[in-house]
């Protein structure tokens, strides 16, 4: 017994000896000029740079610097308020930083992040969790009779929910490889709505995060297939009994039976992105008058122009007279192409809808924007 307690004495001596002598290492450190200095520990390292979504790197590492004490540093240039994401190459390997907890999964991919901001006017100050009243983030199973599966979703319900009072609802979609966490995770949904209903910009309501691949039933690692490498095509080999917008209607049937919803046209939105997009396309078709505001971001909207069920699909949603159908892409956004075609359709027919054009291409980045910019044009 003393020889163990000596051994234990001896071992917990060595490791606490080690943790001294090793440098305490800080990253990101957010500057008050508003760069922002990262910093890892790798005495080994021969090289290691960052990769982000920064302006000035976003096509390129940058090279980080090793100091005499182990530690590898880099400074970027100002960045604008914004949530960034990163990672670190140490010797042409991908690594997370293990000074920083705050990570986020993009299908298969683990990125840190760290958000910027200068003021409570800017997109940093939007996505934070500021002091405000916040709501209640659920994933909550529903059966789809359509699908034969029991089936996960994310939803958020405002600051206000008590169970009495009736909110509208946002049923809000991701794109492809992405599940019912993505918008919650990746595009700051819970934060975004605290936000804007705080600052009286967005109405309170209720938002609906499904999982749009109809031969997956949630998130990977969260139901009976187990943890599998997700990788943005997981089972569809299977197929499946119905198409997303098939069995759309089983989530709003549950949400109107087990929320306190507003049960009508005029209290319900929906909007995605990319396959989300394509997603809220056809649902626009097929239940016209179910919506009464529509929202298409970067979104993979497929024309079958030579199809007459489609002519009499779009000629019906616009004839039921929807309060909003609004494209929103970016200027670099490689479905580009795809949504001019389908504005010079809208405009050939006069069909009304509204569109926002930014910078940038297929990514979180505008997401989140277009979700605020939705958020507030809607349920007013």
């Amino acid at each position: 017994m003393t020889l163990f307690c000596c051994c234990c004495l001896a071992i917990s001596s060595f490791g606490q000896q080690a943790l001294g002598q090793r440098p305490r290492v800080s990253s990101p450190v957010v500057n008050a000029d508003g760069t922002v200095t990262f910093n890892f520990y790798d005495p080994a390292a021969q090289q290691v740079s960052v990769r982000g979504d920064f302006e000035e790197i976003r096509s390129q590492n940058l090279p980080m610097t090793k100091q005499e004490n182990g530690v590898w540093t880099v400074t970027t240039g100002p960045l604008a308020p914004e949530l960034y994401s990163y990672s670190l190459s140490v010797d042409g390997q991908r690594f997370i930083d293990p000074a920083n907890s705050y990570v986020n999964r993009d299908i298969s991919t683990l990125s840190n992040i760290f958000i910027m901001s200068k003021g409570t006017d800017d997109k940093g100050h939007l996505y934070q969790v500021n002091n405000v009243p916040h709501g209640t983030l659920s994933r909550v199973w529903y059966d789809s009779p359509t699908l034969g599966q029991q089936r996960r979703m994310t939803v958020y319900l405002p600051p206000t929910y008590d169970g009495k009072k009736r909110f509208p609802v946002m049923y809000l979609l991701h794109g492809h490889g992405g599940d019912e966490t993505a918008w919650g995770d990746l595009g700051r949904t819970s934060q975004i709505m605290d936000n804007l209903i705080a600052e009286g910009k967005a109405v309170p309501m209720i938002v609906v995060m499904p999982n749009g691949n109809p031969t997956c039933n949630a998130a990977p690692g969260w139901w009976h297939e187990g943890m599998y490498t997700p990788d943005g095509n997981a089972f569809n080999q299977r197929g499946a009994k119905a198409s997303m917008e098939e069995s759309f209607m089983d989530i709003v049937r549950f949400v109107d039976s087990h929320y306190k919803t507003i049960a009508k046209r005029q209290a319900r939105a929906v909007t995605g992105l990319s396959m989300g997009g394509g997603h809220t396309f056809g649902i626009s078709r097929l239940y016209p008058e179910v919506f009464d505001y529509y929202g298409l971001q970067s979104a993979a909207a497929r024309m079958q122009r030579d199809d007459p069920k489609f002519e009499e699909q779009m000629a019906r949603l616009f004839a039921s007279k929807p309060k909003l159908y609004w494209i929103a892409i970016g200027k670099e956004d490689f479905l580009m192409q795809m949504n001019s075609q389908l504005r010079q359709y809208l405009d050939e027919k006069g069909y009304p809808y509204e569109y926002y054009e930014n910078d940038g291409g297929h990514i979180w980045r505008n997401w989140r924007i277009y979700l605020t910019l939705f958020a507030q044009k809607i349920f007013k």
